[in-house]
């Protein structure tokens, strides 16, 4: 399993803040599998959407591998001011 967590407004758009979900191979592969349940995920992890990920808590991009018992985590791109 791995553990999938959301923050910011993914968490509001999302209404969850964590899960867990069958191992997958790598981030796109989750990435995928996210946007297929439709709705407001379909909209959020759309190709033309905006976000970071991490894997164990290090900066990831989509073609980073993922292992059972991983920690991902999605959050809206920071600005600052």
């Amino acid at each position: 399993m791995i553990k999938v967590l959301y923050f910011a407004r993914l968490r509001e758009d999302l209404n969850t803040d964590a899960e867990f979900v069958d191992a997958v191979q790598d981030l796109h592969s989750l990435v995928k599998m996210l946007r297929a349940r439709g709705g407001e995920w379909a909209e959020i992890f759309g190709d033309d959407q905006l976000f970071l990920m991490s894997v164990n808590q290090e900066m990831a991009d989509l073609a980073t591998s993922l292992a059972d018992g991983d920690e991902v985590a999605f959050f809206p791109p920071v600005t600052g001011g």
